[in-house]
């Protein structure tokens, strides 16, 4: 089943269904949220290159009263961990220039989540956890650290924490969450795939249900990076080498006679419509149209990879950020009302709320 609807024949027997607002254990109130005011959509204001934008900001400001503290070299050249070494110095003026740019950015993130609180989705949200490829550095934390002061400071009670995992693992291990508990026993693992802007990763997961039966212990066991955007290649080519990912990772779990599930689930960035396909906001993927009718890339993996351990593959998809804020559901189980938003080549947001036992 590459789309549309799988049913179980056990307790569980709601239908699974690709970008669907009813998992096994939350509801999706809100994803993808495209709220905008006068000067474009405010999600702009808060991703990867908004960071960046601040620190420039600054050094040419800076340059109107003397030289530049970070020299010749270009913002945009500039590492994430050469960012993070800048922070760590004494009070230079570079390291200072950094974190002015961190509280600009801070700033801008705190005004944003202020607007989605403000949506109805987003309303009784107690807690936001923030992921993304920015969490993953040390301005990122600071950055979400000082949002956390600023929203408490405009006595707005909402936690701000980053997301527990690893960003890149969170994508992986988030895919756990969208199947129900029928499709996955008897099995050790799972595989996932986390479609970006930037890098493909494919993983399998273990599921380790029997430390937490609610998933606090999945681990990424192996997993396949491939950063597309060096290659530039098409679609059809994207999704080749994604398969071979897959081949390779389904290749290692047999040899070290982990037990698959025939289930494959996938984190991708746009609207996802129930039969598989990218309704809108899928223009940061790689080489073509992924939002034509005539593509639909759950049904594509499953036609190219059939069968998992002998078993009819079951392929399903929806948002990165969906899948990444899923990763947090067991840390999550003292809310009514949480969200999670990603910080990367956009920003991705997502509100959940947690079904009753």
């Amino acid at each position: 089943m590459g789309h549309g609807k799988a049913r179980g024949n056990t307790d569980n027997d709601a239908p699974v269904m690709h970008g669907a607002n009813d998992l096994p254990t939350v509801t999706v109130a809100s994803y993808n949220l495209e709220t905008r005011d006068k000067q474009g959509f405010i999600g702009d204001r808060a991703n990867k290159s908004a960071f960046r934008d601040a620190i420039e900001a600054w050094r040419i400001r800076v340059r109107n009263g003397g030289e530049d503290p970070l020299g010749e070299v270009a913002t945009s050249s500039l590492s994430k961990k050469e960012i993070d070494a800048l922070l760590k110095e004494e009070e230079t003026e570079a390291a200072a220039l950094v974190r002015a740019a961190t509280d600009d950015f801070a700033t801008a993130l705190t005004d944003v989540l202020a607007r989605y609180l403000k949506e109805d989705a987003w309303k009784g949200v107690q807690r936001i956890a923030v992921g993304g490829g920015f969490r993953d550095s040390a301005a990122g934390l600071m950055a979400i650290a000082r949002a956390q002061l600023l929203l408490k400071a405009e006595g707005v009670k909402v936690a701000l924490t980053p997301i527990a995992h690893h960003p890149d693992e969170a994508g992986l291990i988030g895919a756990v969450h969208l199947i129900p508990s029928w499709m996955l026993k008897g099995h050790d693992a799972i595989l996932a795939v986390d479609i970006g802007g930037t890098n493909i990763r494919a993983g399998a997961v273990k599921l380790n249900l029997d430390d937490a039966k609610d998933f606090g212990k999945a681990k990424v066991w192996k997993s396949e990076l491939w950063r597309h955007a060096d290659d530039e290649p098409k679609r059809t080519a994207t999704i080749e080498y994604l398969v071979r990912m897959l081949e390779t990772l389904i290749g290692k779990a047999k040899k070290a006679k982990l037990a698959l599930a025939p289930v494959i689930g996938i984190g991708c960035p746009g609207i996802i419509a129930s039969d598989g396909s990218i309704a809108r906001g899928g223009q940061n993927l790689p080489g073509g149209n992924w939002e034509s009718t005539h593509f639909n890339l759950p049904e594509a993996l499953r036609k190219a990879i059939p069968e998992i351990d002998e078993q009819p593959t079951f392929v399903i998809m929806h948002n990165d950020a969906v899948v990444q804020g899923l990763s947090e559901v067991p840390r999550m189980a003292d809310c009514k009302a949480w969200a999670a938003v990603t910080i990367g080549t956009g920003l991705g947001n997502v509100s959940f709320l947690n079904k009753k036992d």
